[in-house]
């Protein structure tokens, strides 16, 4: 059981090849750790950008067709801002953090973006759909994150999260954030996992969006 965050392994961590200015905070799917998407962004490294992937968000009854375990979701969500906060106390102030997710990751990547008052630099959602959609847009009404870049990646062949959720929730989110600031990326023949291609269309964004800046 992995319901004890007091026991919580410590996050994977690809640490900035020079001073971070900058973080990643990826959050993986079900079943998985941190560790193979953190190997993922070593690949993609950006010298000022510090990756943090948790382990241990596996949350049941978070899948696109399930009963949502709202209180997990939400308990969840609050370890997250806890990460964001820490990372914060650690010099980074949140519009210089990004937050993302692939699967179920990238379902609670969404949620907390649009529930928090953290003001973020923006979030990468993978293969995945927007949980306890029904509470929205109540939920997103007072949050700091109307403005956002949101990049949602999707396989067109996948078996898990089919491709019509991602697409969905694309036209969702353009009705809580600026619509102009969603961009939704389709992958041929991808089926519930990531691609070099989509790897390097991750990278171009957080360049963008976590810009190096002057110490």
């Amino acid at each position: 059981m992995c319901g004890n965050n007091m026991s919580a392994p410590l996050p994977a961590i690809v640490p900035a090849a020079r001073k971070a200015t900058a973080a990643v905070i990826f959050l993986h799917g079900l079943g998985d750790t941190g560790h193979g998407w953190a190997e993922a962004f070593a690949g993609i490294r950006i010298p000022h950008v510090k990756y943090i992937c948790p382990h241990a968000f596996d949350i049941y009854g978070l899948s696109p067709d399930a009963d949502e375990d709202e209180s997990g979701i939400k308990r969840a969500s609050e370890n997250i801002k806890a990460l964001i906060d820490q990372e914060v106390k650690n010099g980074i102030p949140s519009h210089r953090i990004l937050l993302g997710g692939f699967s179920q990751g990238g379902a609670l990547s969404l949620y907390t973006a649009l529930t928090t008052q953290q003001k973020l630099a923006g979030v990468v959602a993978l293969s995945c759909w927007l949980p306890l959609r029904k509470s929205f847009p109540q939920a997103s009404a007072n949050s700091a994150n109307k403005d956002m870049h949101v990049l949602q990646c999707h396989g067109d062949a996948d078996p898990l999260v089919p491709f019509v959720f991602g697409s969905e929730t694309a036209e969702k989110m353009k009705s809580l954030i600026n619509p102009a600031n969603i961009t939704f990326k389709s992958y041929r023949g991808l089926p519930h996992s990531a691609c070099p291609e989509e790897m390097v269309d991750i990278k171009k964004f957080i360049e963008k969006q976590l810009p190096p800046i002057s110490d």
